[in-house]
Formats: structure tokens, C-alpha cells, sequence
């Protein structure tokens, strides 16, 4: 696969609009690698068969700029620590009744 080199955008050069960004588009295509059938956004695809991603310049139109993100938190407040693990589930307490033991029979 070959690398589209584009050159970086200052913040003066993107055209401020005040239009919200239209919905994106569900595209399909087949995966670069292995040839699984997948669907992205506006043309950016990732294949959850073999981990392939194409590059985000490749997509349809553009992304949108951190003032116009939907999910973005508001000011002063910090998106939550993510932990790097899973927190491990509590053991079932045991419940009323016969223990097992070496002389328990059927």
C-alpha cells in the first residue's frame, strides 16, 4: 500500500464554516489484506478479520476539527482516566449447605 504524503494544514488555512458537517455516509468495500467484505464511514474502513486500517487522508470528505466534535466534553472538565485493565470480578460467595470434604459421598 502506498502512503498519500499531504502537507499539514495551519489552523488559517482550513475555511471556518459555520454549518454543522453533513451525516456520514456508509460506504463498503473489500479489505486491502484479506479480502473480507467491510463497511466504514465516508470511506475509512478498519477489517476486524485481520486488523487492516487505511489511512484516514483516504476518506471522503474531511474530519471534523475538535470545536465541531459532537462527543467532545465541555471546557474545564477532562474526559475520565481510562484504566489499563479490566477490574477482576468478584469470587460468588459460597452459599448455605454441606460443605465438600474428603468423606463427602453422593
Amino acid at each position: 500500500m502506498t502512503r498519500r504524503h499531504h502537507r499539514s494544514h495551519r489552523p488559517e488555512e482550513r475555511p471556518e464554516s459555520t454549518a454543522p458537517l453533513p451525516p456520514p455516509e456508509l460506504t463498503e468495500a473489500e479489505c486491502r489484506r484479506c479480502g473480507t467484505y467491510i463497511a466504514g464511514l465516508d470511506g475509512r474502513y478498519a477489517c476486524g478479520v485481520c486488523g487492516w486500517v487505511n489511512d484516514h487522508s483516504e476518506g471522503h470528505r474531511r474530519l471534523p476539527r475538535e470545536d465541531e466534535d459532537p462527543d467532545r466534553p465541555p471546557k474545564g472538565r477532562r474526559r475520565p482516566k481510562q484504566l489499563p485493565w479490566r477490574m477482576p470480578e468478584p469470587e460468588p460467595e459460597p452459599g448455605p449447605g454441606p460443605r465438600p470434604g474428603p468423606d463427602a459421598g453422593p
